[in-house]
């Protein structure tokens, strides 16, 4: 027993309005309706037949009708885009420096890219000579530690990458961390793996701009590949 509205204990009687199937019937008969005034505007059901439960609805059937239309043309407009409208296929450099491919750190980053989701459309192994450094980080040639900068950047190997998909160049650079790794949360790479910023293991484009200038000075064209890859369908 439980007490009733009046204060009096007796059987609790639950109100058929918020019987949940019921609003939810209504909910799918506003679609269909909803649905019918956008193919068939001249053959549509007056409201009152579309459910006794609507008039006391606390929501006007105008505003539901609205939010119904708006639904469907959202519903229609997923439906007919094409999947590569829907995705995006930005690019970006990425280059992993001497320090991390001396601490063996090649795999654990491009681990990390492709657990995130992104596609490597290019990578090289290479020894960096001096000039393509030069030019790489011609923005930073006034400052004094640009001389030290090219130094160690020539001092080994360094694998250079193209990753592609949605806002990756911005993406990249939150999965870097901070220039300086002491700045840098844990969770991205500068701030798992390195400790000053002289040798902050990676290298990320800072902007799309950036990023086509820097692809195009490492990369030749037909060094980048061109693919759909198979997880596409489950990303975007």
């Amino acid at each position: 027993m439980r007490l009733s509205h009046d204060g009096s204990r007796g059987p609790r009687h639950r109100d058929p309005k918020l019987n949940v199937p019921n609003v939810r019937n209504v909910f799918l008969q506003l679609v269909e309706f909803a649905s019918l005034s956008l193919f068939y505007p001249l053959s549509l059901p007056s409201p009152q037949s579309l459910n006794p439960l609507l008039p006391s609805l606390s929501v006007s059937y105008h505003t539901l009708l609205c939010h119904c239309v708006a639904f469907s043309l959202f519903s229609l407009l997923l439906i007919s885009c094409p999947r590569s409208a829907m995705s995006n296929e930005e690019r970006t450099f990425i280059a992993i420096k001497p320090d991390g491919v001396q601490r063996r750190l090649v795999g654990e980053i491009i681990k990390r890219f492709e657990l995130k989701g992104f596609k490597m459309v290019g990578m090289k192994f290479v020894q960096a000579p001096e000039s393509l450094l030069r030019e790489h980080y011609a923005d930073l040639e006034d400052r004094p530690f640009f001389p030290g900068l090219v130094s160690y950047m020539t001092s080994g190997p360094v694998v250079a990458m193209v990753w592609e998909g949605f806002n990756v160049v911005k993406t990249g650079r939150v999965m870097l961390g901070e220039t300086n790794p002491a700045d840098s949360k844990p969770g991205t790479i500068r701030g798992d793996y390195c400790i000053q910023v002289g040798r902050n293991i990676i290298h990320g484009s800072d902007s799309i701009e950036s990023a086509n200038t820097e692809i195009n000075l490492w990369f030749r064209p037909e060094e980048l590949c061109s693919y759909t890859s198979c997880s596409t369908s489950w990303l975007y």
